[in-house]
């Protein structure tokens, strides 16, 4: 995210004010260092300025911190959406790297410290993890390849999906508790209801069966119904890459 026509010495000057403001006495390339402040015999406090937020820029503070725990990153602050996410994802590196952050408005020179470096403690949530815990133990087999591009993954939601289209391909109009019993999907009624594909259509009360959007389905996603019905036997899927049309 480095900006063009800035350089790293337009960040001096306010780092430098606002540190002496505190009472520090700042020097500027000290070592290998951008920026080196000491106060009253106090640990130094090191400052690396980048004209944008980089993988090099953490590097440098990163090896700072052989020297002191008060290392702060330095950049220039931006505007607008995107420079807000970029703050809010650096901002949480930074803490989890035990990194100061400081941002400088170049047009005023205003500068704002966005965290003091600090150890991390990590903190994980619980709903997140029970929110894993729950797809993994959803999905049935292994049908996505780790790495892959997330918006082709194959979700526990999607073959509790294929599992409804197909029984009521082979069974023709079901009564949705039917469904429900013989797929083991206990929210089977409510995913038929809500037809998130356009699969499913009522055609009584708590009677439902496939609409023609979901018999196109049955063909375009015969491999994966196919791996659906090999892994609820135990049996390992077919490669999707051998397989035929």
């Amino acid at each position: 995210m480095a900006k063009s026509g800035i350089r790293e010495t337009d960040l001096y000057p306010p780092v430098k004010r606002l540190l002496e403001g505190q009472g520090y006495t700042v020097k500027g390339e000290v070592g290998a260092a951008d920026v080196v402040a000491m106060r009253d015999g106090e640990e130094p406090v090191i400052v690396e300025l980048k004209a944008g937020f980089s993988l090099s820029l953490f590097h440098q503070a990163i090896q700072r911190q052989a020297l002191t725990d008060a290392v702060y990153v330095a950049v220039p602050r931006g505007a607008g959406r995107a420079w807000l996410r970029a703050l809010a994802d650096n901002n949480a590196l930074c803490r989890r790297l035990g990194l100061g952050l400081i941002s400088v408005r170049l047009a005023d020179g205003f500068v704002e410290i966005h965290c003091d470096p600090a150890p991390y403690k990590p903190r994980q949530s619980k709903p997140r993890k029970t929110r894993l815990l729950r797809e993994f133990a959803r999905l049935v087999g292994d049908p996505n390849r780790g790495g892959a591009v997330r918006r082709n993954l194959v979700t526990g939601y999607r073959q509790e999906a294929l599992r409804c289209l197909k029984l009521l391909c082979d069974l023709g109009p079901t009564k949705a508790a039917e469904v429900a019993r013989q797929t083991r999907i206990a929210h089977a009624r409510r995913m038929m209801a809500d037809n998130h594909y356009g699969w499913f259509e009522r055609t009584a009360v708590g009677i439902y069966a496939l609409s023609p959007k979901g018999t196109r389905a049955m063909d375009d996603y015969a491999f994966e119904i196919e791996s659906l019905a090999s892994a609820a036997h135990g049996e390992p899927p077919s490669d999707p890459a051998t397989a035929t049309s």
